[in-house]
């Protein structure tokens, strides 16, 4: 177990601030880990409580259904977030700005954070996005007899198709709820805890998902005995669904860790959830996807540390510019000085 953040980045980086350390101080390992499993189990706990332990009735339909799972997330998000404050001491930080800064809620570089996560995990998706394009193209040929008046038809149409989708309560799950608050909870929340906790970054991008993958594990419970599923067939089900969320748990608590801004993983989280699994062939495109795909991943690897440099994170100010180059020579750094530019400012000053 650390007791300083000497081992937040793998090149063991001191920073020296005050109030950082004095945070850190107050979180051990076993204690970030214990709260980490707390924020997990809590997270789906709670969303049995109406029935279980409130005693309400059945919703009467999936949309209202939805919406009290809606409520409950809500709820264990918040709690999350005040358990965070609390253990990491951030009450002594001076304003509100700062706290948020802990857990990546930042106002700075937001073209940056939606943009290039973006654009990077989009890479993993060529396939998918050339057998679409192809799928188009040939519609487009096949009704291409019938097009009068079609422009005015199509416009109305996508009309429809977004007013569906605001309608749609799983739209809003997929799409909104879950994406916000399971990075609220199981990112914003607990990766500062374990950097307090002395965990190494390359350690929480690894070990961190695990809460994560684990938290699905009621969707075994509601396919066996709710949806009546064979115990193999749901085993098989959830152990698919743990394996893919381990992994996207690696590739977004690095997007957090590295861009220090929540908005980072919520943009990716939600692009995965609209486009589904990557598609890696098709028998439509004649190996046409496949190259795409392949040549996806390659440019995914290779773009992955470039644009998710710290450098393209930090804030642009005098104050976090000092802070930096105090940064660079720590014993520079006076014990008087406690302003906290953010716990990410310092974080991400270092090369990571």
């Amino acid at each position: 177990m650390v007791s300083s953040y000497s081992s937040l980045t793998l090149e063991e980086p001191r920073i020296r601030d005050p109030l950082a350390m004095e945070a850190a101080a107050r979180v051990s390992g076993s204690v970030a880990v214990a709260a980490c499993a707390a924020m997990a189990f809590f997270y789906v706990a709670i969303l049995y409580s109406p029935t279980l332990i409130l005693r309400l009735p059945p919703p009467a339909s999936q949309d209202s259904f939805m919406i009290r799972r809606f409520a409950c997330a809500a709820v264990s998000s918040a709690a999350s977030v005040l358990a965070c404050v609390l253990l990491l001491g951030l009450g002594k930080l001076d304003d509100l700005p700062s706290i948020l800064g802990v857990l990546g809620i930042r106002r700075d570089h937001l073209w940056q954070a939606v943009t290039f996560p973006l654009l990077l995990t989009s890479l993993l998706y060529a396939g998918s996005f050339v057998s679409r394009s192809w799928k188009l193209i040939s519609a487009s040929k096949e009704s291409s007899e019938n097009s009068y008046g079609e422009d005015g038809i199509c416009g109305q149409g996508c009309m429809d198709w977004v007013c569906a989708y605001a309608r749609n309560v799983m739209a809003w799950r997929n799409y909104v709820v879950a994406p916000f608050t399971e990075e609220l909870v199981f990112r914003a929340c607990m990766i500062p805890l374990l950097l307090c906790g002395g965990f190494r970054t390359s350690s929480i991008i690894f070990f961190s998902p695990v809460f994560f993958s684990l938290a699905h594990l009621n969707h075994f419970l509601e396919l066996y005995y709710q949806q009546r599923y064979r115990f193999m067939k749901a085993f098989l089900i959830v152990g698919f669904q743990l394996g893919y969320t381990v992994i996207f748990g690696w590739y977004v608590s690095f997007l957090f860790i590295r861009t220090g801004n929540l908005i980072s993983p919520i943009v990716a989280h939600v692009f995965c959830n609209v486009m589904g699994l990557p598609l890696l062939s098709s028998p439509r495109t004649k190996g046409t996807a496949t190259v795409a795909a392949a040549a996806g991943v390659v440019g995914f690897l290779y773009l992955l540390f470039p644009s998710t440099h710290p450098g393209l994170w930090m804030v642009a100010t005098e104050e976090s510019h000092n802070m930096k180059e105090k940064l660079k020579s720590p014993h520079r750094l006076k014990s008087d000085n406690r302003k906290v530019v953010s716990f990410w400012s310092l974080l991400l000053s270092m090369k990571i």
